[in-house]
């Protein structure tokens, strides 16, 4: 695997992909290639979320699980697919939430990238999957390396809105200084729980509200669909 990431990024994180433990993931990934195992999101797409939000412009962090595992749907963008895919449902029913929250209109197409452009890291905890098997990766070390991802904003930044949805993501508010950063919790937007908390949560407004606060711009949530 070719590990292509950000400049910024690369300062950071030069520590991890030293490690023994980030070797493993590298191995991991060659021996299922070796093995002629769909993998997704494709390898130039695995960091796709450092590439599009650098370490030095992130404001907002939006945890998710585990990559989408069928064909063409994911593209290193935690709830994000390209342009021309159908819209998940989790990321419908955030959509939902977005027009209830702000009036905005139901996009046509899933993709985040204008987010994260803006400095919305849509962090996957897992960042790789085997076709069609969910969270088949999710014991090979990327964990470990989203943790510290996570450790490594906590402790160099300040003021960062972390989106957790769901009992997966809210675990890591252990990893995040609390004095000095701002955790909105939620249900998760799947449509097994979203009505349990997730709709009416306000997230998006809120997480504006608090970059106001600090004097930083407000996140654009439109989706460009041209």
């Amino acid at each position: 695997m070719n590990v292509q990431i950000e400049e910024s990024w690369k300062r950071v994180l030069q520590e991890e992909f030293s490690k023994d433990y980030f070797a493993g993931i590298v191995d991991f990934l060659k021996a299922e290639k070796a093995l002629k195992r769909e993998i997704f999101p494709p390898g130039n797409l695995i960091f796709n979320a450092f590439a599009q939000t650098p370490f030095d412009k992130v404001k907002v962090v939006l945890l998710g699980q585990d990559p989408y595992h069928n064909q063409g749907q994911a593209h290193g963008l935690a709830f994000s697919v390209p342009k021309g895919v159908r819209i998940p449902p989790s990321l419908l029913n955030m959509y939902k939430e977005l027009h209830t929250d702000i009036g905005m209109p139901i996009p046509k197409t899933g993709d985040l990238s204008y987010w994260a452009q803006q400095g919305v890291l849509l962090l996957n905890a897992t960042l790789s999957v085997r076709a069609h098997e969910a969270n088949s990766h999710a014991k090979i070390g990327w964990t470990t390396f989203t943790n510290a991802v996570i450790e490594k904003i906590s402790a160099e930044k300040k003021g960062i809105v972390f989106l957790l949805w769901g009992r997966f993501a809210q675990e890591k508010q252990a990893l995040i200084d609390q004095s000095k950063h701002y955790i909105l919790t939620a249900a998760h937007p799947s449509p097994l729980s979203a009505h349990n908390g997730f709709f009416g949560c306000k997230h998006f407004s809120r997480t504006n509200e608090l970059l106001l606060k600090q004097h930083q711009t407000a996140i654009d949530w439109k989706i460009q669909d041209e």
